[in-house]
């Protein structure tokens, strides 16, 4: 997956994991609310490979470039 791809994922999973423990909390379901927990730290770990695979290609780019400047 791309950067963005995960990014994007990154963010339904949390958006979802928050809600699932808003439901959770209404409810009186703790499983709910863990389920709810556990997917909106996934989302936060998508989001944050995503912004990993963002800067090792920006780093990879700009070596790239330095090295196409002095040839």
């Amino acid at each position: 997956m791309g950067s963005t791809t995960d990014k994007i994922k990154g963010a339904a999973n949390e958006v979802i994991g928050k809600a699932k423990q808003g439901i959770g909390e209404a409810t009186g379901s703790e499983k709910l609310q863990s389920e709810g927990a556990m997917q909106e730290m996934k989302g936060k770990g998508q989001k944050a490979l995503g912004d990993a695979k963002e800067a090792a290609k920006d780093a990879a780019d700009k070596a790239a470039d330095a090295v196409n400047k002095k040839l």
